[in-house]
């Protein structure tokens, strides 16, 4: 087949990929993922309702969210549809802010063609679409000032890696903790060290980190302080033992736990897990002993309306790690309709053929 081309804006310009760029079960073909009622809707149509021509919209139910699955529903239909090039496809683009009800898809065949990939298309849109559009939201209250990262790799089945990335990366974030959620966009995973290397050491976070520096020499440290519950203890104790080989310090204290700096101190409000109180202390004592270029980073239960507390209070962060606030699935869920019949009108009850002059038509 020959490889089909994709668009994808990224930042004004135009990204060419191909159907090769996305990655398909071979089963697909079978119908082995295909909900099995339009399985047996196509056995039914093929046999007494052959070659009518269908128009089936897709669309969700929230505003302000950014659309992403576009690309890969697309190729997922020149790929395993029947006689691909004979469907008319009209489509948004990867990256394209919708509101509710807004069809972002439509395609129009014969339905023995193409119908059972309904479902699949609704998955396929609904979980990239969610992630984008968490991505996008958390993005655009965190704006220029702060940084983010996904650590949303530990969040689901690992089979979700690569679609996510490429739904994190439409959103506009580039920084992932695995090579395959940068399998679709070519992007490479990141991080420093986990908990694991610091438990191996005994809970001695000093020797943990040049370890980390003796083996990565080029790479500047960032370093877990939260394995002994003394954020601020660990953290200046690095300073000193590493000075500028430190570049960050990051915080992921349980929220079933409240750091030691509160011992003996009366605060107000819950204060356990990553607390404000104790990033504002920790950057205060940072800056007090010299060491203002260490920059902190903060994971753990953070959620969109978390992080607008924090952004709203200023609260010192220099870059959030984000994990499942990012891949919560029930953001936009898709539904596919057939919604006309030889080119005249036809839907259940409740809907019709919507009119969205955003459609650009698409050629296989």
């Amino acid at each position: 087949m020959k490889e089909l081309e994709i668009t994808l804006k990224e930042k004004g310009k135009i990204k060419r990929l191909t159907n090769k760029t996305f990655q398909f079960p071979k089963e697909i073909a079978s119908g082995f993922y295909s909900a099995n009622y339009f399985l047996k809707t196509r056995k039914i149509v093929a046999r007494h309702l052959a070659n009518h021509k269908v128009t089936m919209q897709f669309f969700q139910r929230e505003n302000d969210a950014m659309l992403c699955g576009i690309d890969e529903v697309i190729a997922l239909i020149a790929t395993f549809a029947k006689n691909p090039k004979q469907l008319k496809i009209e489509a948004l683009n990867d990256g394209d802010i919708i509101k509710e009800n807004e069809p972002v898809l439509k395609i129009t065949g014969r339905y023995e063609d193409f119908g059972y990939l309904e479902s699949l298309i609704d998955g396929i849109l609904a979980r990239r679409t969610s992630v984008a559009t968490n991505v996008y939201r958390i993005k655009k209250v965190l704006g220029n000032k702060y940084d983010m990262f996904s650590m949303a790799d530990r969040q689901d089945d690992y089979l979700t890696q690569a679609g996510d990335g490429y739904a994190t990366y439409v959103a506009g974030v580039k920084k992932v903790s695995t090579d395959a959620q940068g399998l679709y966009w070519g992007g490479k995973g990141m991080g420093t060290m986990p908990h694991a290397l610091i438990q191996m050491c005994h809970g001695d976070v000093i020797k943990a980190a040049k370890f980390y520096h003796q083996t990565f020499p080029k790479e500047k440290v960032t370093a877990l302080v939260d394995y002994n519950n003394d954020v601020i203890t660990d953290a200046l104790k690095l300073a000193k033992a590493l000075k500028t080989d430190l570049r960050a310090v990051r915080v992921d204290t349980s929220k079933a736990l409240v750091d030691k700096y509160f011992k003996n101190k009366k605060v107000k409000g819950d204060v356990h897990g990553v607390a404000k109180e104790l990033i504002i202390a920790l950057r205060k004592a940072l800056d007090e002993n010299g060491y203002s270029y260490v920059k902190i980073v903060v994971s753990s239960s953070f959620t969109l309306k978390k992080i607008q507390e924090w952004v709203k209070l200023k609260v010192p962060v220099d870059t959030y790690g984000i994990g499942s606030a990012l891949v919560i699935n029930t953001t936009c869920g898709f539904t596919g309709d057939l919604v006309m019949l030889d080119n005249k009108p036809e839907a259940k009850f409740g809907r019709k053929n919507i009119v969205n002059k955003r459609l650009k038509t698409v050629r296989l």
